[in-house]
Formats: structure tokens, C-alpha cells, sequence
């Protein structure tokens, strides 16, 4: 193995191959940027430039744009409050209120820093446990992913803001609007109204960014108006920084954060290894399961620096993992897995396990690239991140007609439909309301990422089972699952009655 990497490394230090990577890891955080671009969409776009390379160079700058993509949506999550791809939802929490506070450059570079670290974490397990945790992965059936999407959805205890109850409330909304499209067992449409285009369910870009950004940029069109300042309002929409450790992630911050980036790195390296599951999954569960053994969980959502952390290493850390299913078995784990599975058929590598024994050359100089397009996306993230600072010196009565342009953009590009731009608009209203009156907005598109994939493990499960739920106790990984969310459940519990208590007193 180490002379099959060795010699990757040799053939990716060529300064053509070089110079591909940087460039793909750049396409990438800038299109991951833009609200409603994603990387997904940049590799489809690029595959065609790529047909008269060589397959180690093609892949390479795929990979490269797939890297950055993730980490792309991190920058305007934090600074306009509109996550470039649904996997940066989470990061919207905590960095656009540091970034409110003055704090967005602290907020700019943890991102770079837990991304660089997550994806370390999930392309060094690719390289090394590769086999296992794709045998871990495969021993998922229905009733284990049905398992661990409801111990998933406890993470709605740690998200639902001050109140548990208005949480409840708030995933309900999701779990609705996920049931609108096909049914997935009979295939027959369902909440649809006769909308041929709601047949293939609510567009999850157009949804996030409706209830982020446009719900945002009715929050600060409501603040001016009261002020009686459209149109007039001279002040930057975020401060600047005042003190100078305010722009940067001091040493403190980053050892206090280092175990919760490793723990989300892991937990995204796991979830990456699932196919189907994906990073917005991935990214919430890091969130969630980082503010409950956070030693200070009171101060995520508050703007900590913690939470950009959890939320960036988990989402990374999906990156390699994904790989791991689609080259050792030939499946996809995610959308962008799935047009590189499409690269390498178009270079003659079949994915699979034979891929080790016949293509070594080609599999360990994938993986050379991919850990030099982690290390570029550092350099190449501290160099966007400078220009992208102008966001913090734009008046708002320029900066939020500009983002809703980019929305109204973004979500048309999707399908070229303006269904989408309506659902946009109908989630940015629906977000608006329900943050002024007090409810919590990541339950609800946590509701909506896992509500389809439980519904069809749960159906799935009991078609196999012929209804019976007895293999839910009899499968060791489900049953450690559900006594996990058992125990879940009783802390929420308790402290929902300690709150009680409290404010008795």
C-alpha cells in the first residue's frame, strides 16, 4: 500500500496535475458559495472539459471541485446568512451570529480549519479502513437505517432553541412538506393537487434558501422600515471587527474545539459510508451530537465559534467517506458520487472490488489528489475568504436586493422552473413567521432530510419482516440504536421538568 501511494503522490506532484487540483478546488468554493449552485452541479458542468485528459487528471480536478464545493457554502451561511448548499445549513446558526457580532473572520477561518481537519479525518479513513467501514456500511439494512434516522431525529432536542414544544411543532411542518411528491413504495402521488411539478416533492435548495436568506432579508427590510431608514441607511449590514483577535481563531478556541472537530469528522466519516444519507444529514447530526457533550451547550446559537466547527468537520468529513461505497462496492454514497461514478466509466475504471486488484496505479493517485486538494483548500480558502469580506462593508439597502437577485437565481437554475422560485418565496415568508414568533428553524429541515429516508426504511422494514417489528430488538446495531434515543429521551424529559421546575421558583 505505502508504494502504491508513494508512487500516487509522484504522479499527482506533476505541476500539470498540480495545477488542475488548485483550479478545481477554487471552481469549487466559489461555486458552493453562490446560494443554489452546488458542487454536484459544478462536476456535472465540468465532466465534459475533462474527456481528452488522462483518467488520473480527470478525476483529480473532479474530486478537487467536490472538495471545495463543501466547504464553498460555509461562506455566505456565515456572512449573508444564505447557505451556498443545503450541507452548510447548520453553520448558518452560529456563524451569521458571529458574524453579527463582528466576529465573521473567526467565523471564515474555524470553517476552513474544521473543514481542512474533517476532510483529513474522512480521506485518511478512506485510504486506511476503507474495506471495513464499507462492510459496516452494508450490514445497514432497512431496519438499522430506520433506527438510526429516528435516534437522528432526537438530535431536534438540541435545535429547538428555548422551547422543546415549539421544536415538536416545527419538525412537524417538515415532516409534512416531505410527504408531498411520490409515495415511495406505490410510486403514486401524494399532496401533489394535480401540480405535475410537485410530483417530485419540495426542491430541498429552494426550500433552505428560502427559509435563510429571503426569510433574512425580511427581517432586516422589517428592521429598516421601522427605523425609517430605506433607502437611506449608510451603516455596513454586519459590523467590522474592533478587536483583532475577532478575525482570527485564536489557539485557545481552536485546542478548546479540537474534540468536537474530531467527533464530528468521525460521526460525518460514518454517515458518509451510508449511501443515501449524505452531508446536510451528516452536518446536523454533528451540530446536534456537539452541543450535547459541549461543555458550554447554552452558548450554541448564540454565535460559538464551537458550533461552526461541529457543523463544517461533519459536513467535510462526509466527503471521502462517500468514496468508500462507491469504489470498494460500486455504489454511489451521494449525488456527487454519482456523477463520479459516471467519470470513471467514462475513463474505463469499473468501481468495485476488482478496481483495487486491476486499476492500483489509478486508485492510490486518486487518493494522493485528494489529500493534496484538502491541503490546497486551505491555502486556497484563506485567499477567497479576503475577498469575500466585502459582503461586511456593503450598506443593506444594496447588499439584500443583491442576495435576493442570487436567490431568485439560484432557485430557478435548479430545474428551470419557477415552482421553485414559488417555493422560495412561500418557505421565506413561512421562515420569517416562524422566527419572529419564536420557533426554531433547524427542526424543521432536519424533519424534512430525514422524514423520506425513515419512511422508507420503516415500510421497507415491515414488508420484510411481514409487519412484525421483532428484528428492530434482535438486530444488535438497531438495538443498540433505539436504547441510545431511549436514553435521549430521558434527559430531554428530565431537563424539560428541571426548566419547569425552575421557572416555578
Amino acid at each position: 500500500m505505502w508504494e502504491n501511494l508513494l508512487n500516487g503522490f509522484q504522479t499527482c506532484l506533476d505541476p500539470v496535475t498540480l495545477a488542475l487540483i488548485v483550479a478545481g478546488v477554487t471552481i469549487g468554493v466559489v461555486v458552493g458559495a453562490i446560494p443554489g449552485l452546488t458542487g454536484a452541479m459544478a462536476i456535472a458542468l465540468i465532466i465534459p472539459f475533462t474527456f481528452t485528459m488522462d483518467a488520473v487528471n480527470s478525476i483529480s480536478v473532479l474530486l478537487a471541485i467536490y472538495c471545495g464545493g463543501i466547504y464553498g457554502g460555509s461562506i455566505t451561511a456565515i456572512l449573508i446568512r444564505a447557505p451556498g448548499s443545503p450541507a452548510s445549513a447548520a453553520t448558518v446558526f452560529d456563524g451569521y451570529e458571529l458574524a453579527k457580532q463582528g466576529k465573521a473572520g473567526k467565523a471564515l477561518k474555524m470553517a476552513i480549519n474544521a473543514s481542512v481537519i474533517g476532510n483529513y479525518i474522512s480521506v485518511l479513513l478512506l485510504i486506511f479502513v476503507a474495506p471495513q467501514i464499507a462492510e459496516l456500511a452494508l450490514k445497514l439494512g432497512p431496519t438499522e437505517i430506520a433506527s438510526l434516522i429516528i435516534f437522528s431525529l432526537t438530535i431536534i432536542a438540541y435545535v429547538s432553541g428555548a422551547s422543546i414544544l415549539r421544536g415538536l411543532i416545527s419538525a412537524g411542518i417538515g415532516l409534512f412538506f416531505c410527504t408531498i411528491g411520490i409515495d415511495p413504495i406505490t410510486a403514486t402521488p401524494r399532496l401533489a393537487f394535480g401540480v405535475p411539478e410537485l410530483e417530485r416533492g419540495i426542491s430541498l435548495i429552494p426550500m433552505s434558501i428560502g427559509l435563510f436568506a429571503v426569510s433574512e432579508v425580511f427581517k432586516q427590510g422589517e428592521k429598516a422600515f421601522q427605523a425609517k431608514l430605506i433607502g437611506r441607511e449608510a451603516t455596513p449590514v454586519l459590523p467590522k471587527a474592533v478587536n483583532p483577535d475577532d478575525d482570527k481563531v485564536t489557539m485557545k478556541e481552536m485546542w478548546a474545539s479540537m474534540r468536537t472537530i474530531i467527533q464530528s469528522g468521525l460521526i460525518g466519516s460514518f454517515l458518509g459510508a451510508v449511501p443515501g444519507v449524505g452531508s446536510p444529514i451528516a452536518s446536523f447530526m454533528g451540530y446536534g451530537l456537539g452541543k450535547r457533550f459541549s461543555k458550554h451547550p447554552e452558548k450554541y446559537g448564540t454565535g460559538y465559534v464551537e458550533g461552526v466547527a461541529a457543523s463544517e468537520s461533519a459536513n467535510n468529513g462526509v466527503v471521502g467517506a462517500s468514496l468508500i461505497p462507491l469504489l470498494t462496492l460500486g455504489i454511489p454514497g451521494d449525488l456527487p458520487t454519482a456523477i463520479l461514478l459516471g467519470a470513471f466509466l467514462l475513463h474505463g475504471l469499473i468501481p468495485g472490488p476488482l478496481l483495487f486488484q486491476e486499476h492500483p496505479g489509478e486508485v492510490y493517485s486518486l487518493f494522493a489528489a485528494f489529500l493534496i486538494s484538502v491541503t490546497a483548500l486551505y491555502f486556497v480558502a484563506r485567499q477567497v475568504i479576503k475577498v469575500a469580506h466585502v459582503f461586511t462593508s456593503i450598506p443593506r439597502a444594496v447588499l439584500f436586493p443583491v442576495v435576493l437577485v442570487f436567490c431568485f437565481i439560484g432557485s430557478y437554475a435548479i430545474n428551470s422552473s419557477m415552482l421553485d422560485v414559488w417555493v422560495m418565496l412561500l418557505f421565506g415568508i413561512l421562515g420569517y413567521l416562524l422566527e419572529k414568533y419564536g420557533f426554531a428553524l433547524a427542526p424543521l429541515l432536519i424533519a424534512f432530510l430525514l422524514g423520506p429516508i425513515l419512511e422508507s426504511s420503516l415500510r421497507q422494514s415491515i414488508i420484510l419482516t411481514g409487519g412484525s417489528i421483532e428484528e428492530s430488538f434482535t438486530s444488535p446495531v438497531s438495538l443498540v440504536l433505539l436504547i441510545l434515543t431511549l436514553i435521549v429521551i430521558i434527559q430531554v424529559t428530565y431537563r424539560g421538568f428541571k426548566e419547569i421546575r425552575r421557572q416555578a421558583r
